[in-house]
């Protein structure tokens, strides 16, 4: 291991009880939290590369944290990180059992993990309270060919989470039970969520889904473009969410981006919940798709640089976020009170030593200092404990770390 993933191991281990703790103090009271995700790209595959010059120009134009790392990998279990502060025992993109009363949630069931390898069920639903997965600094159970056999994982596919962090004690809640709790609002807005909503839906290309795929006489099921994923909508993971027991905290509240209710109406008629939580589709965050198209196809080389980039991907979700960004620029919501719009990329995929999850996060506020370039220390625990702070929520598990600080530098100060 190196000594920058060392220091790393020693910064996260900070207080190791994940828990509903107090609440964050330091950071500015914000009204609405835009939270954009991309996808599967590092700090330095993103920062100077030619092909998202409105990332580049927006880093440098908003506020931008230099030093910024993603918790582990893969996918899902970063978007469960943002909102949760845990990965609440899931280590593998697997969907969400729906609806499944008769499993036992992974951080209840001491020592269970969902990974690729062994390979696992879907996710029951998150609830509960226990121990949530350890996090290994490189990690074989995701994405790979099975250690167990001949085969062995190629370096580029091998997840480096460039950290250590030991299984602690979790809660099974995120930040959309706490903003129910205390009567505001959140919402997930998800690109090509199909019309008939995220009810037992794991895959849809905005019309087709997993559910109902395309007829045998456009291709059947193999045709499925999978636009809209599960795995980047973490809220639906949580047993709150799939009963919704509470009008504020339930399945309604995800929604796509086009129709009543969605995202660009929303911003047009100004009524913004206090939670904005925005996913492209896989072919417009960065991620991209096998079946989408060449510049929707997937990176040709997992090797962390710029130059195994597919360079049409990345130049479409540059300006998947110019427009998301301009949008919301003018929205009446973005000229009343404080909001901020953060834009944060899950994870670097697969990649090698020494790039250790470090990934670009922008932070664009309607008040206070910009063009602010912090060399702070932040990960995903960070950003959590930081929206806590702004909506005076408590922490949740990992946000509540010593080592996880707030974001005041990019988000501005507490002047209340």
């Amino acid at each position: 291991m190196t000594k920058r993933a060392v220091a790393l191991c020693m910064l996260l281990a900070g207080s190791m009880f994940a828990q509903e703790g107090s609440v964050p103090k330091g950071v500015a009271r914000l009204d609405h939290v835009f939270v954009i995700l991309m996808e599967n790209h590092g700090y330095s595959q993103i920062i100077g590369n030619p092909s998202a010059p409105f990332a580049n120009q927006y880093a440098k134009s908003a506020n931008s944290a230099n030093n910024y790392f993603a918790i582990g990998h893969p996918s899902s279990t970063n978007y469960l990180e943002i909102v949760g502060g845990s990965n609440f025992g899931v280590r593998s993109d697997n969907g969400p059992a729906w609806h499944d009363g008769t499993c036992t949630p992974n951080i209840v069931a001491p020592g269970y993990t969902t990974t690729d390898f062994p390979a696992s069920p879907d996710v029951c639903p998150i609830a509960g309270e226990g121990m949530d997965a350890a996090t290994p600094a490189v990690d074989l159970t995701n994405e790979c060919p099975d250690p167990a056999t001949a085969d062995p994982c190629p370096p580029g596919l091998v997840d480096i989470d460039g950290s250590s962090l030991p299984a602690a004690h979790t809660v099974g809640k995120m930040i959309g039970d706490q903003l129910a709790e205390h009567g505001r609002r959140w919402k997930s807005y998800q690109e090509s969520l199909p019309p008939t909503g995220a009810d037992g839906i794991d895959y849809s290309d905005g019309y087709f889904t997993d559910v109902a795929p395309p007829p045998a006489s456009i291709g059947g099921s193999g045709a499925l473009l999978k636009l809209y994923a599960a795995k980047h909508n973490p809220f639906v993971y949580f047993k709150s969410v799939q009963e919704g027991s509470n009008r504020r905290n339930s399945l309604a509240n995800v929604v796509g981006f086009e129709g009543g209710g969605g995202l660009y109406d929303d911003l047009a008629s100004g009524h913004i919940p206090d939670l904005a939580f925005i996913a492209p589709n896989q072919c417009n965050d960065q991620h991209g798709r096998g079946n989408g198209g060449s510049q929707c196809a997937f990176d040709p080389v997992t090797d962390g640089s710029q130059a195994g980039l597919n360079p049409a991907l990345i130049y479409v979700g540059d300006l998947t976020l110019r427009t998301l960004v301009a949008a919301i620029h003018r929205s009446p919501a973005w000229k009343q009170g404080h909001s901020a719009i953060v834009t944060v990329w899950d994870e670097n995929d697969y990649s090698f030593v020494p790039n250790l999850n470090q990934v670009v996060a922008i932070v664009d506020t309607n008040f206070g200092p910009h063009g602010v370039q912090s060399n702070k220390y932040y990960t995903h625990f960070s950003l959590l404990r930081t929206l806590e702070g702004a909506f005076r929520l408590p922490c949740l598990n990992h946000a509540c770390d010593s080592s996880s600080k707030v974001m005041s530098d990019l988000f501005g100060e507490d002047r209340d």
